[in-house]
This record gives structure tokens, sequence and C-alpha cells, in this order.
């Protein structure tokens, strides 16, 4: 998957560590004050230094001997802020149904009137999303029932915000799929002659595509999906929204038609 923020998910697993640290440590330090033993070192003590200095000795040596206590915190820790996030981002799909499902600024592919919906989050730079595209292609051409929405969510520089904007405008001609399926064949980094090379395989008119990227109303429909995607935690490329479930980086033809199935029941 690629990320848009790669420093972000390293300082937010250290501040993890911190945070149970500090609980790890605060909890130990409840249990030895409760402690008799401890309590009864010194009567009227439990202020001065010579206690505070036994405390914090008792707690070294405990994690010393026991450093596995910060590792199992840490990793229940996490689990429960993954799962409090899921349960957040699956609210959000309900509560937002519309602007994922049915936003009209947002290309619609297979099936338009199909009973299940594919919404995937893609950035033409990004190798992973290249690497899925055919899988896209097989799913609809294996389900004649399936709508496929494409979010374009441009993340990894001017490059792919100028492919973006570039495919959006082709929307406008009635020639996205082709467009789009085009770019994402290529290799190496997508720019403007790259973007104008696909534009002609799909049969566009490059002028107006260039004339119609400048339209505000392009922009907005880019950043809309940028900040329905940090709604729904999707930091990376490619994200995908099936039924209930959402479904981050690169995946397989079965995976994808095992959701698929999942959503199709749950109707």
């Amino acid at each position: 998957m690629e990320r848009a923020d790669t420093e972000g998910p390293k300082t937010r697993h250290y501040l993890t560590w911190l945070v149970v640290a500090l609980a790890v440590v605060a909890a130990l330090g409840g249990w030895f004050l409760l402690d008799p033993g401890f309590r009864n070192m010194r009567p009227l003590g439990l202020a001065s230094s010579t206690s505070a200095d036994a405390f914090g000795q008792r707690v070294r040596s405990y994690l010393l001997e026991h450093p596995e206590v910060i590792f199992e915190a840490a990793q229940r820790y996490e689990a429960r802020q993954r799962a409090a996030q899921e349960t957040e981002a699956q609210s959000v799909i309900k509560t937002r149904a519309d602007d994922i499902l049915r936003d009209p600024d947002s290309p619609v592919g297979g099936n338009p009137k199909g009973d299940v919906t594919l919404v995937e989050f893609f950035d033409y730079n990004c190798p992973y999303c290249r690497q899925v595209a055919p899988v896209m292609e097989q799913a609809a051409a294996a389900d004649a029932k399936l709508r496929i929405v494409y979010k374009e969510f441009p993340i990894l520089g001017p490059n792919s915000t100028y492919a973006a904007k570039a495919a959006l405008a082709i929307h406008r001609q009635g020639k996205y799929e082709a467009f789009h399926y085009a770019l994402m064949q290529g290799r190496g980094s997508v720019d403007a002659s790259r973007v104008e090379e696909a534009a002609a395989k799909a049969g566009a008119d490059i002028a107006r595509m260039k004339s119609d990227m400048d339209d505000p109303a392009i922009a907005a429909a880019i950043d809309k999906n940028l900040a329905l995607a940090r709604e729904l935690r999707i930091n990376g490329t490619p994200g995908f929204v099936i039924g209930d479930q959402i479904l981050r980086g690169a995946t397989d033809l079965e995976t994808l038609q095992t959701l698929i199935r999942e959503a199709r029941e749950k109707r």
C-alpha cells in the first residue's frame, strides 16, 4: 500500500509505546503503593525521597525482569485502537453512504444498476493500484451485477493530482474507463505526457480535457474524496469499500469476490 504520510505511522507507533509504558508504570505504581509491605516501609514517609527511590527501584526491577509486560500491553492497546477506528469507519459508511456510493462526481463502471457496489480509492502513481487494476477488470467481467465506483485519490504528488484532474475531465467526455485502464497499464511515473498518451488511446479530446481540468469543480471533487478517505481511515492506496467492509491495500480476485458475495448476502 502506498501511504500519503510516511512519518505519521512511525510517530503514532512511538506514541503508542510511550503511552503504554507510562500506563504500565502508573499501574505498577498503584500496585506497589497498595502493597502492605511497601506501605509499611516508612509509616510517615510515603512522600519522602527514600520511599520514592524505593518505588522507582521496584518498578525498574520489575520491568527489567518482565519486559514482555510492556510489549503485551502495547499489543493490546494497538488492537483496541484499531478496533475502535474500524467501528468508527464502519459508522461513516452508513452516515456517508450517498457520498461513498452515489456521488455524481465519481465515475461509475461495471453495471451502473448493479446490486453490489465496489468502491476503489486509488492513485495513478501507486504501483499496487496498477497491480490490482486487472483484478478489478476481471471482477467486473465475471459479475454482471457488480457496480464499480472510482474515487480519484491523488496522494503521491503533483503528477498524481494532474492525472486525477485529467481523468475527471475525460469523464465528462464519457471515456473515463478507457482512459483509466490505459493509464493503469503503463510502468514508471505517470506525468503529463503519459496522461496525454492514455487520453489519445482512449479517443478523448485532449484540448477539451486540458480546458476542463481547470474547472474548480474538478478540484473540489478531488478534495471531497480526500476528506472522505480520511473519515474512512483510508490513508494509503488502494483502498476499497464493499458493503460494510473496508479493505486497505492490494488484493486478489478471490478476496474481492468473497467480499462481494458477502455484501450481496447481507442485502
